[in-house]
């Protein structure tokens, strides 16, 4: 059974949608939870096996986006983290959950100078909302098994992934590609979602939970997607979700 925990702070704003989403996947129970209540308790994630992050704009993306909220895990929270994820749990962050998670240092191991990859302004130096077409890549990301592609809206304004150094050694945990035509950001190798080397922990900038149902594909009312192909019954980002809760099924 899959007992899931949304955690929020002030600013975040996708968290009722993102309950939602793992409702409908099928998520035995689904609580949200602000970030103080874990800073005085942390033993409350025992009593969950998915952790999620949803998008929005934490603590008002002041210093940086996520930042603040990646500031907390990291100094306060960091051992019970990856405790939550040792004991085969999984962590997903969307949009700013994905700067939350990719900031605070758990998505990559930290080096004597920090991580080595950030999301920085889209090279525009705008906020971009629109609409991209999505690649999976050969990894363990646990959420995206059994997906090669997907049509998930963006909204951000620092979402351009990029490394420090050479990335070949890994390739591996570059799980989500921008169609390399559609890069809306600038991200380095096209980079949109990113896992640990356990496959357990993800973080993606496009926004799954709010394509759950085919009446929110921009063109739904064509009756026919971009590829001349009937409207699935469901959207692109509910498998993302359903992935999640199957996995303690």
């Amino acid at each position: 059974m899959s007992h899931v925990l949304i955690l929020r702070a002030p600013g975040t704003n996708c968290d009722q949608e993102t309950a939602y989403a793992f409702r409908l996947a099928g998520a035995k129970s689904v609580e949200i939870l602000h970030i103080n209540r874990i800073l005085e308790t942390p033993t409350i994630l025992d009593r969950a096996n998915i952790l999620c992050i949803p998008g929005g704009f934490s603590f008002g993306d002041d210093i940086a986006a996520g930042k603040i909220f990646a500031l907390k895990i990291k100094n306060h929270l960091a051992d019970t983290f990856r405790r939550f994820c040792d004991a085969d749990k999984l962590i997903l962050g969307i949009c700013n959950g994905f700067q939350v998670l990719l900031k605070s240092g758990l998505l990559f191991e930290e080096d004597a100078d920090g991580s080595i990859a950030t999301l920085t302004w889209n090279r525009s130096a705008r906020y971009t909302d629109c609409w991209v077409r999505l690649r999976t890549e050969k990894s363990n990301a646990i959420f995206l098994r059994g997906i090669e592609s997907m049509y998930l809206p963006i909204a951000h304004a620092e979402g351009r992934f990029v490394f420090r150094e050479n990335a070949a050694q890994h390739l591996q945990q570059l799980a989500l590609r921008y169609d390399s035509e559609e890069n809306p950001n600038g991200s380095m190798l096209n980079v949109a979602g990113v896992c640990d080397i356990s496959g357990r922990i993800f973080g993606l900038m496009p926004h799954p939970e709010r394509y759950l149902d085919s009446t929110q594909h921009p063109h739904w009312t064509r009756k026919i997607t971009s590829n001349g192909c009937n409207h699935p019954s469901s959207g692109d980002g509910l498998a993302i979700f359903q992935n999640a809760v199957s996995y303690f099924q």
